[in-house]
């Protein structure tokens, strides 16, 4: 098949003391002015920071790597809300809603628990009161 033509052979050598093909190891073959081939390092991309919650990419933050995002001034690396950089906005106004709301419910708890105090306070003279009553017909009973 490959009659009259020669296969290139495209053979580098790593630069490096990492001779495995792993994540962190990619490499470019790139030819050089002087017509070598030489090798260039690939380096990782990254996702970005993404909301806790939601699993959402965070908008207002770039996606860089570590060594590079703690290089970047803070103002950069976060968002001018509670839970910037951490959480997303529906995420946090999700949070904000659901603590409102468990707050409310506590102050209706504790209105109905008053309620039901003063319908018990209120109970026990109407008790009283009519056991005052049959006391006084079983008397009068026991008279004639």
């Amino acid at each position: 098949q490959n009659q009259g033509k020669e296969m290139v052979v495209r053979r580098v050598t790593y630069r490096r003391k990492n001779t495995y093909r792993t994540a962190g190891n990619k490499t470019k073959v790139v030819k050089t002015p002087g017509g070598k081939l030489t090798v260039q390092y690939r380096t990782k991309h990254s996702f970005g920071p993404h909301c806790a919650d939601t699993g959402v990419p965070l908008n207002g933050i770039p996606h860089l790597r570590p060594c590079q995002f703690k290089l970047i001034s803070k103002n950069k690396r976060t968002v001018a809300r509670p839970y910037g950089g951490m959480l997303s906005y529906p995420a946090v106004r999700s949070r904000i809603v659901r603590a409102f709301l468990v707050e409310e419910l506590k102050v209706i708890k504790a209105m109905m628990a008053k309620g039901k105090e003063q319908k018990k306070k209120s109970k026990p003279k109407k008790k009283a009161a009519a056991t005052k009553k049959k006391e006084q017909k079983s008397k009068k009973q026991i008279e004639q």
